[in-house]
């Protein structure tokens, strides 16, 4: 594993948002969903393809804290321009499950 400095570490925008809408992303060559999730007043929406349609449905996602990477450069998926990173975790089936708050937190607020 690779060690990096704290100061690197600090540069990552890792940010709380909360799930205002979820959609099938019927382009994707993969199964995801389109996310918009509000991170809050200073950051605002951000829309995100998310590959994690095994384990939730759009309506379970609406309403969810979600932690996403902010300060990645936009990336083309398709017809789609994402502008942040929904983060998670592979399970022992490869399916992705959401790295999420415990307890609901400030959107915006940052991982420290």
């Amino acid at each position: 594993m690779e060690t990096i400095a704290w100061d690197d570490f600090m540069k990552v925008e890792l940010r709380v948002g909360r799930v205002i809408s979820a959609e099938v992303f019927a382009e994707a060559r993969r199964p995801a969903y389109v996310l918009h999730v509000d991170y809050g007043p200073e950051i605002g929406i951000k829309k995100s393809s998310a590959q994690i349609t095994h384990q939730y449905t759009p309506e379970e996602l609406v309403g969810r804290q979600v932690v996403g990477v902010v300060n990645f450069p936009k990336k083309q998926i398709g017809p789609l321009m994402s502008e942040a990173l929904v983060t998670g975790f592979h399970n022992e089936a490869n399916e992705v499950v959401l790295c999420v708050p415990d307890k609901d937190v400030p959107l915006g607020a940052k991982l420290l």
